[in-house]
């Protein structure tokens, strides 16, 4: 028994059993021999067994010392994976293109989305995330309090495909779960500038209750912030974190346009 054992690891870490769900995950995430998978929180392998036979090369990561050691001899006359033991919050991200198929831990759901589409979108193409329910509807929330919430919408397009099923786990999780599926936007905002438009977000919603004319002048003058909402309809009686992600970025890019580089957000 000790030897099966499947234990819930302090991460908030549940495996997945449910192949219907994991052939929907790499059919949505559009995985095909070109592609380098990452497989965040392995575990025991289930979902890396059907990645295995879709992807180019699959990176299993793991921290568990025995699901680790489980993996490798698993998988040790497999040619398409590379098994690392380390939390992912240590991993060194390649620097190529990659998407992400993963059952991730729950307890580290905010760092891993983070690390993705943030400090590695340059890299990261998107994929299918299984996650907790409740920091996946904060993602579309319609006060916007987190500024990087706002970034990720504005790079990626995101989508709950569905909730899952608890049955759908070993063991199953005490607290709802849902798929969201993640796809690259077009580029309009350059890599190079997404520490600058992180500043931009996080100046403006350093007091998140302040109307959107307020908070606009603590950047814009008063004439610019008029044509701001005459430009992009926006209206500027409502709080800034009604501001939706794709007025956020207009008014980045007025920004630019209008305000001397000295006075931007840092």
């Amino acid at each position: 028994m000790n030897k099966n054992r499947l234990p819930v690891r302090y991460t908030g870490q549940h495996f997945t059993i449910d192949k219907v769900l994991i052939e929907d995950a790499i059919k949505q995430s559009r995985i095909n021999q070109n592609d380098t998978v990452l497989d965040i929180g392995a575990g025991k392998g289930f979902l890396t067994v059907h990645l295995l036979q879709k992807a180019k090369l699959v990176i299993a990561i793991e921290n568990d010392f025995e699901l680790i050691t489980h993996l490798k001899h698993k998988f040790k006359q497999t040619q398409n994976i590379q098994v690392f033991g380390c939390d992912f919050r240590n991993y060194k991200i390649p620097n190529f293109s990659f998407k992400v198929v993963s059952n991730i831990p729950f307890g580290i759901t905010s760092e891993i989305l983070k690390i993705l589409m943030f400090e590695n979108m340059e890299s990261f193409q998107g994929g299918s995330i299984f996650l907790q329910l409740e920091p996946a509807k904060k993602l579309f929330a319609d006060k916007i309090f987190n500024p990087y919430t706002i970034l990720y919408h504005t790079f990626y397009s995101l989508k709950i495909v569905y909730e899952i099923n608890p049955n759908s786990f070993i063991p199953p999780p005490t607290v709802k779960s849902a798929f969201l599926k993640i796809e690259r936007k077009p580029l309009h905002i350059d890599f190079n500038q997404k520490v600058k438009y992180l500043n931009f977000l996080s100046f403006l919603l350093q007091k998140p209750n302040l109307p959107v004319r307020t908070a606009l002048k603590l950047i814009f003058r008063k004439s610019q912030v008029n044509e701001i909402s005459e430009k992009f309809g926006i209206n500027l009686n409502l709080k800034i974190v009604n501001l939706s992600p794709s007025q956020w970025e207009d008014c980045f890019f007025e920004m630019l346009k209008v305000v001397p580089e000295k006075f931007h957000p840092s």
